[in-house]
This record gives C-alpha cells, structure tokens and sequence, in this order.
C-alpha cells in the first residue's frame, strides 16, 4: 500500500497543479481540485504508513481544503458559467441582440479583419455610468504570456462574436498602436484615429451577428 500511494501522491500532484494553473474554467480546475484530493489522501496514507504524523496532519487538512476547492469550481462556480453559457445560448435564438458574459472577455480570441489571430484579450475596463465597454486590453506576441505586448485598443474598433473579438483592422495597423508599460493602463480609452474610425472593406471575415457584452451589476 504504502509503494502504490508514494506512486500515486507526486504523480497525482503535480497533474493537479497543472490543471488548476492552466486556469481553463471551471470544470478543469474543479476536476484538478479533485486529483489534488486523491493526491493528498495518498501522501495522507505514506504518512499514517511510514509513522510521518506530520505529513499525515498536513494533508488530511489539505484534503479539506481540497474538498472546498472541489465545491467551489464544480459546484457554485461551474454554475455561474453554465447560467452564462446557457443565456447566451438561448439569446441568439429570441430575436434579441446576442450575448455573452463578461467573465468571458479575459481570454478571448481577437482577429484582425482577415480572420487571422493576433492575440487574446486580457481584460476591458466598463464605464460605470453607462456600463459601456471603454477598451480592451489585447496581449499578443508572447509565448505562454512571456514577453508579450500589451495594447489598449477602444471598444468601439471591434466587432464582438460568440466565438472571439474580430478588430477592425489589419494586424500591421494593431501593431503601430502603443504599447502600455506594466500597470501603466489608460484612464480613457486611447483615441482612434480618423483611418481606423472607418468601415472595414474587403478581405475581412464574413458578416455574422453583433454580440453584446452582459455586465451584470452587484
């Protein structure tokens, strides 16, 4: 038993902290909640075996830390993001404005107007008088978020899809924008210029239905 569960414990472990740092929603960092609480019931067994009260201790109350992170994502959370999921599935289908969470911004693919990907978004700063998107930040250049580029871009150059943010413009014309320095992000949306203020024509994706960001207020 005790060779099996020094198997188990580091190899069960380290899958799970693969999967609740790659943060890719609910359910996988609620089912790697659940693989850390196999891994700290088998390193719970190495230390009741082996006479190691310590690391027993340790991960028997890790093993109800574990618990509450397997409530938290898969339950309340995972039912955040299925109410979300399933609103917007029902708007494209009644004849409303389509829609989708804002929760969803962080990550989202953006496009220029060829369809080709030039990054994802980080997140977007909402005014709060109006509850109106100011302006996304989108990252784009980096290799798993290392030495990327960070640029603030209006709301109003993009068109919002389901299935990602598509700029209205070319990727050479994102690039000539400024980057921000660090936590040096803009008060007020970055002005657009007359050019990039006009309609997109040719070349760009073809014609699918606007969507409109839901901001739900506390």
């Amino acid at each position: 038993m005790e060779d099996a569960a020094g198997l188990i414990a580091p190899a069960a472990t380290m899958i799970a902290a693969m999967m609740t740092a790659a943060n890719l929603g609910a359910r996988v960092t609620g089912w790697g909640f659940v693989v850390f609480t196999l891994g700290s019931l088998a390193w719970s067994a190495v230390g009741f075996t082996s006479g190691q009260t310590n690391l027993l201790a340790t991960n028997l109350f890790l093993t109800l830390v574990n618990l509450v992170g397997i409530w938290r994502w898969l339950g309340r959370q995972r039912g955040y993001e299925d109410g979300a999921r399933r609103a917007a599935e029902r708007s494209r289908d009644a004849g409303s404005p389509s829609l989708f969470a804002a929760s969803a911004l962080a990550g989202l693919p953006v496009s220029d107007i060829r369809g080709e990907e030039i990054g994802k978004t980080v997140d977007a700063m909402i005014e709060c008088e109006s509850g109106r998107l100011s302006y996304v930040v989108v990252a784009s250049g980096s290799l798993g978020g290392v030495d990327e580029s960070l640029r603030a871009v209006p709301a109003t150059l993009f068109d919002c899809h389901a299935d990602g943010l598509v700029l209205r413009m070319s990727a050479a014309e994102f690039e000539k924008r400024d980057t921000l320095g660090g936590a040096a992000w803009p008060a007020s949306p970055p002005r657009a210029s007359q050019h990039e203020m006009a309609p997109a024509s040719g070349g760009g994706r073809p014609a699918r239905e606007r969507t409109h960001v839901a901001v739900s207020g506390s």
